[in-house]
């Protein structure tokens, strides 16, 4: 059923304030890209909801030792223009390819991790970088990280009463970046297949590889049976093209009006390949 009225909309004072709000049943709202959209499909019909978008405990990129923190409200453009970022090029290349600049200038990192849509652009670099998800509440606060946070389309480890308040991503040295999606139109594409790599090269052949796709399973899927293969290998087309079939069938895609469980299936498999061609192009970390 799709709401016909309006719905209230609190601002919290403060993340005390937010907190006890969410905790009478109120949903967190910040830049509400996927939120509203999801309100007027009657997918959701939350009794009211809490403007947490300008909590200075949810804003900012702050560097910590070891990596970044990220505050939940921190728009998507706000991180591509943070000077910080250019060392996660994953995240900004990921960043990129979310919607409009209006939508990258309303829409939270916060907000694509707590949709948990398994095509949330923003979620691969985050299990790339084996992020950690750090959660408030009223009995205090706790980090998951982020394979464990994210449970299913729609579903995160989120109690009753919780929001996220900042997400921590440890840094990647000396390795190169790739992304890349595939859609079905060019412009505001959503992935029907999309694929993150951080890989490091040695002499030539593959000394580590982070993989994590989206779009082809229920959450972004980090094929590990592939990774290990992929140690030793000569970083090139040819020396990872046996294992196209492998990472085809490590997804669990779905049909549905996009593209068809084969063709994510196929899709992903060829990505790899694009993923070696790349290689040489050394985008690399600090």
């Amino acid at each position: 059923m799709r709401r016909t009225g309006p719905v209230e909309i609190v601002r919290a004072r403060d993340l005390s304030e937010a907190l006890r709000s969410l905790s009478e049943g109120g949903r967190a709202l910040a830049g509400g890209t996927d939120l509203f959209v999801r309100m007027r499909q009657g997918r959701e019909s939350p009794p009211f909801l809490v403007y947490v978008g300008e909590l200075p405990e949810l804003r900012g990129v702050r560097e910590v030792a070891g990596g970044l923190e990220v505050g939940a409200a921190a728009t998507h453009g706000e991180l591509l223009a943070h000077p910080a970022t250019e060392a996660y090029p994953v995240l900004r290349m990921a960043l990129w390819t979310i919607g409009s600049p209006a939508i990258r200038a309303m829409g939270t990192l916060g907000g694509n991790l707590v949709n948990a849509s398994p095509a949330g652009d923003g979620l691969v670099p985050l299990y790339l970088h084996g992020a950690r998800v750090r959660v408030a509440g009223a009995e205090g606060e706790r980090e998951v990280p982020v394979e464990e946070f994210v449970l299913g389309p729609g579903k995160t480890a989120l109690r009753p009463g919780e929001l996220v308040r900042s997400i921590l991503v440890p840094a990647a040295e000396g390795c190169r970046a790739y992304f890349r999606k595939v859609g079905r139109r060019r412009a505001l594409l959503i992935a029907v297949a999309s694929l993150g790599a951080l890989v490091w090269v040695e002499d030539g052949r593959i000394r580590e590889a982070r993989l994590a796709l989206g779009s082809v399973a229920p959450t972004v899927l980090r094929p590990r049976e592939v990774e290990r293969a992929l140690v030793g290998r000569p970083a090139t087309p040819e020396g990872v093209a046996d294992l196209r079939d492998a990472l085809s069938s490590a997804t669990r895609p779905i049909s549905d009006l996009r593209a068809s469980a084969d063709y994510r299936r196929a899709v992903a498999g060829n990505l790899l390949l694009d993923l070696a061609a790349r290689l040489t192009d050394g985008l690399t970390l600090r």
